[in-house]
């Protein structure tokens, strides 16, 4: 069970929330359902921001809940998102608890091997105490 209580909300939509946690990284909390790419893009817009502000390049991505992305949202992360770890001039790492959905999974995967050919460098877990533990060991 990934325990979000008493860290300090950065951030929230309809598409989740953002967690700052004090071992320095950003909990992302992903909710269930559709989503509005508006929506969306202000989301990772403001996961971007908070990684510069505290100067982090760490994250614990809870997909549990995630729906499949869409074309549009694909190309977005693809083309957009994933040049983040230009912005913050660091490899960002990602702790990430993968989607309920299979057809979500099969997406995120498909994802994944595209960001690692960027900048971001990734693990896949199903427990939460066990990606905490990883992002904490990393440098």
């Amino acid at each position: 069970m990934l325990q979000l209580t008493g860290l300090a909300l950065y951030y929230e939509n309809p598409i989740g929330r953002l967690y700052e946690h004090p071992d320095g990284y950003v909990v992302i909390d992903y909710n269930a359902g559709d989503r509005v790419m508006s929506e969306y893009r202000a989301f990772l817009t403001h996961l971007e921001n908070l990684l510069k502000l505290r100067g982090w390049n760490k994250m614990l991505a809870n997909q549990r809940l995630l729906t499949p992305f869409t074309d549009e949202e694909r190309t977005w992360i693809r083309e957009q998102w994933l040049q983040v770890s230009h912005a913050v001039q660091r490899e960002m790492l990602a702790a990430v608890l993968l989607p309920n959905d299979v057809f979500a999974r099969l997406g995120m995967t498909s994802l994944m091997q595209d960001a690692r050919e960027g900048a971001l460098r990734y693990r896949v877990f199903n427990d939460a105490q066990a990606a905490a533990a990883w992002l904490r060991a990393e440098a």
